[in-house]
């Protein structure tokens, strides 16, 4: 096995690229080619609207399969904030089929629905808001959501809903088929078995398959769409892709090394939420499945003649486009949200109502991080660390790699490399600087290692199909894998990282989860054994929500270690819709090419649009050694992405900032500065994404919903809706050429502050010190222009405030500021949140308003907190300054110190 190891560990370190063969296709996936091959316009599904029952919260009904008389259940919810739950299951399945747990935040609460009109042939019910009203045809299946005269979704217009029922080998058939139907006579015609059904090999991978067929299909027809996204995570455009064709996009968490660009396979996560949009609605489906998917798109800007009569409805008989979508799942049941928005930050709302917002990080993790695989030893760290001093470049974390370890064996420090990690940690403490520490989940398989013994000893490993622990070779060789699936074994894992457990650790310790897809080197597709179980689940049934899973008990052991004040820092690679909860992701190992970098805006831009804000990929790519012009350039996008590392790979040379000569030092440096300086925006676009679930990093057509020129942009991207970034990302750049959105509006450039109008492509010469950035007439964003060597270290420092003026003379904005680290905001109410307003030759500020996605209103909130150190005033007016300067060239006024608090009301008024 020895031998097996190190040619694997070859293949990995010595890839060029991703070696395709490892990962299936379409047609390698047994489920996904069956469904595949089914034909649209052929449903055998027929509603059987004789058994429907409604009541307040929901109604039932029975669909029925004619060929082989197995019958489903269908359940069809109302729920609050505008939303349509949908699920479909076997009315009697053998056993239980698996309903995703933990994704949501509760039971969603619903509302009553009203039945309008039913006949033989279809049922009509009122969902009670907008006119809206579900149509459900009989014979074929069919539903529709519709609004007024507008059908906003369909459900199996073409036919393709299919569900393999569960079913014994020998032909045995199911408790959930009629041997005969009381209104045709026919009996049962079960389907004949295919290859792949009962067992299925990969490579010299076999997958027993001990329930046999189990997949689940569903189309749904968007009419007037064309513009669809989310889904993530692929290294493709931001637009989804017609895959008519083509390969479908793969949802299934895998570990692939050095990923290819412009490809649908799957990498380390899986977010099952599309939105779509056009200039009149926005709206989104949540899939929820945890089992491998894959999703299939056709869009068509002719020849869809949108649906004719539906009861006493009418939709119109002209072209239309419309874009249709194909949800595959290896097993599982159909449990589908549809948010019917109309507006983005409607969906956005909707969808943390139901799987929670961005957590709130921490200020100092909105900061620079500095990371390697590896730093080498206490003195290395110590070295860096000074490095960036001498040089005069703020940072917040360097991270550790699994090299710090003894043996891999995580929770532990090598004792030879890192024999005082506590001495090591108080260095950066008292700079007030933080680590982090890699803690991936696979466990060397050792019996002189503490936590293998508590973990097999507890019985919290997954087991293989045999009842034995599930091994597999990783990083430490062979290793165990925690069922973090086991609520026991979370809480056990938990409480790992006390301090008096996790030997060396100290508060200013943090974690990154790596390999948590999870990787396996030498399993199928370098992942899990789909036949390995997680209690009474395989794995197939639960293999996209292991990561979450992880990063949510070691987010929970973080703040546990702190007695529940603390705000946890905790990096994923793996992921799955609600994984915003519990901390940040990245893209993962990409390549030091520039179309990584530029891929890495839609990359992100996807994750955003589905929740999850933290978002970053490694600066300067993981893989390969960028040429120096790439790597300033990634460093000038990195400082305006929402997550902010520097990462390369062991075999990379070293690129600390300073190491390619004293021009790059300071190109570099001034990026950095400038992230620092705005510190209080990415602070504020933080707390109103975990108050709202906006995303901080969106594209442009979230605020500009019905300009279709931004409809397909992805080389530039706004941070809340007040700045625009364009990043350079091709090699040579003279100039770019940005879009600058809003007929009437005007933008300015951050750092000249020249004016430009709005609605138009502006082309911008670029040297190698331009990051192109501009911020929105008519709003007031909050600076700290002191950098310092860390965050913590300009907390005390004073704000400035950028008031950029509309063309109507008008600003307005906000700030946002409590202890920068603490849940105290939260159980206390201590923070300031002020809303900044200019008029009339007058700058105010006032309590502020924050918007609840539960109750769609905005709230007062809580205006001061005891405990910042501030005095407080209200009412207070200055008009008198010692210090002013004004620019007649730029147009732009100056106050120095007007002696006004951050959490008082006041107004300065221009005379």
């Amino acid at each position: 096995m020895v031998s097996i190891m190190i040619a694997l560990l070859f293949l990995c370190l010595g890839a060029e690229a991703v070696d395709r063969s490892n990962f299936k296709t379409c047609d390698q996936s047994s489920f996904c080619k069956r469904q595949r091959e089914l034909m649209p316009g052929q449903s055998p599904y027929r509603a059987l609207l004789d058994t429907l029952e409604l009541s307040d919260s929901r109604i039932t009904l029975q669909l029925i399969n004619d060929n082989n008389k197995v019958r489903l259940l269908l359940e069809l919810y109302r729920l609050q904030g505008n939303m349509t739950r949908i699920k479909i299951n076997e009315l009697k399945p053998l056993k239980p089929r698996y309903e995703v747990p933990d994704v949501l935040l509760n039971d969603p609460p619903t509302e009553p629905m009203t039945l309008v009109a039913q006949d033989v042939n279809s049922v009509v019910l009122s969902l009670g808001v907008d006119e809206q009203r579900v149509i459900v045809n009989a014979r074929p299946f069919r539903l529709d959501i519709v609004e007024g005269p507008k059908v906003l979704l369909s459900l199996n217009s073409r036919g393709l809903l299919a569900f393999e029922h569960l079913r014994l080998q020998d032909g045995g058939g199911s408790d959930n088929a009629e041997l005969a139907d009381d209104e045709d006579g026919q009996t049962v015609k079960e389907e004949e078995d295919k290859p792949g059904m009962w067992e299925e090999t990969f490579k010299t991978h076999s997958d027993s398959k001990p329930n046999g067929p189990t997949s689940i299909s569903l189309d749904f027809s968007f009419p007037g769409v064309e513009h669809l996204y989310g889904i993530p995570e692929h290294a493709d455009t931001l637009k989804l892709k017609n895959t008519d064709g083509g390969e479908p996009y793969r949802l299934y968490n895998l570990d692939v090394f050095q990923y290819e660009l412009n490809n649908l396979m799957a990498l380390y996560g899986a977010v099952p939420v599309i939105i779509s949009h056009n200039t009149e609605r926005t709206m989104g489906v949540f899939w929820l499945n945890a089992a491998e998917s894959w999703v299939d798109i056709s869009s068509s800007t002719s020849g869809k003649t949108v649906f004719g009569k539906m009861m006493d409805f009418v939709q119109g008989s002209n072209e239309a486009p419309q874009t249709d979508v194909r949800w595959i799942s290896e097993s599982g049941i159909i449990d589908v949200f549809f948010m019917s928005g109309p507006r983005p930050n409607d969906v956005f709302a909707q969808y943390a109502s139901l799987t929670g917002t961005q957590a709130f990080p921490a200020l100092a993790t909105l900061g620079y991080h500095q990371c390697r695989w590896n730093y080498n030893d206490q003195e290395d760290v110590k070295a860096v660390d000074e490095g960036f001093d001498e040089h005069d470049i703020p940072y917040d974390f360097i991270w550790l790699d699994i090299e710090h370890t003894d043996g891999k064996r995580y929770f532990t420090w090598d004792p030879n490399k890192f024999s005082q990690p506590k001495e090591m940690l108080q260095g950066l403490m008292d700079k007030r600087r933080k680590m982090v520490a890699i803690v991936d989940p696979h466990i060397k398989v050792d019996s002189g290692y503490s936590i293998h013994n508590e973990i097999r000893s507890k019985g919290f490993y997954v087991k293989n199909k045999d009842g034995g622990d599930y091994e597999g070779w990783c990083w430490p060789g062979n290793s165990g894998y925690p069922d973090f699936t086991n609520p026991e074994m979370r809480a056990w894992w938990a409480s790992k990282f006390a301090y008096d457990q996790y030997t060396g650790s100290m508060e200013n310790l943090f974690t990154w989860n790596d390999m948590n897809e999870p990787s396996v080197f030498n399993g199928p597709e370098v992942t899990m054994h789909k036949d390995a179980m997680h209690g009474n689940w395989e794995h197939r049934d639960v293999h996209n929500i292991y990561g979450i899973y992880v990063q949510r008990a070691t987010a929970e052991g973080q703040i546990q270690r702190s007695g529940g004040t603390e705000r946890p820092f905790v990096l994923t690679r793996a992921f799955f819709a609600g994984s915003q909860r519990y901390g940040a992701v990245w893209t993962g190992d990409n390549a030091a090419e520039w179309g990584h970098l530029k891929i890495s805006i839609p990359m992100c831009l996807s994750l955003g649009l589905v929740g999850i804000s933290f978002c970053g990929a490694d600066v300067g790519g993981f893989f390969k050694h960028p040429s120096t012009e790439l790597l300033v350039r990634w460093y000038q996008a990195g400082a305006y992405q929402p997550f902010f590392r520097a990462h390369a790979h062991l075999d990379t040379p070293r690129r600390e900032p300073w190491l390619f000569g004293p021009d790059n030092t300071a190109l570099i440096r001034e990026a950095i500065r400038q992230r620092y300086t705005l510190l209080p925006y990415w602070y504020q676009l933080f707390y109103n994404a975990y108050r709202t679930g906006q995303p901080v990093m969106r594209p442009l057509w979230v605020e500009y919903t019905e300009d279709p020129d931004t409809f397909a942009i992805e080389d530039e991207y706004l941070l809340g809706k007040d700045l625009l970034v364009h990043p350079v990302t091709e090699e040579g750049a003279k100039g770019v050429t940005a879009f600058l959105p809003g007929k009437g509006e005007v933008w300015y450039d951050v750092h000249t502050f020249q004016k430009h109008k709005g609605a138009q492509n502006l082309y911008i010469p670029v040297t190698m010190s331009s990051i192109p950035v501009f911020q929105r007439g008519g709003s007031i964003i909050s600076r700290k222009d002191r950098v310092r060597r860390s965050s913590a270290c300009m907390e005390n420092d004073p704000y400035t405030l950028y008031v950029a003026l509309s063309p109507q003379g008008t600003a307005e904005g906000e700030i946002y500021i409590d202890d920068f680290h603490t849940f105290k905001f939260e159980t206390d109410k201590q923070f300031i949140h002020r809303r900044l307003h200019f008029s009339d030759n007058a700058l105010s500020s006032r309590c502020g308003a924050l918007y609840s996605p539960s109750t769609h209103r905005y709230t007062h909130t809580m205006c001061t907190m005891c405990s910042l150190g501030y005095l407080y005033q209200t009412g207070r007016s200055i008009s008198l300054f010692y210090s002013f300067c004004f620019d007649s060239a730029a147009s732009v006024l100056t106050l120095r110190k007007p002696g006004v608090n951050a959490g008082a009301d006041w107004t300065v008024f221009l005379v």
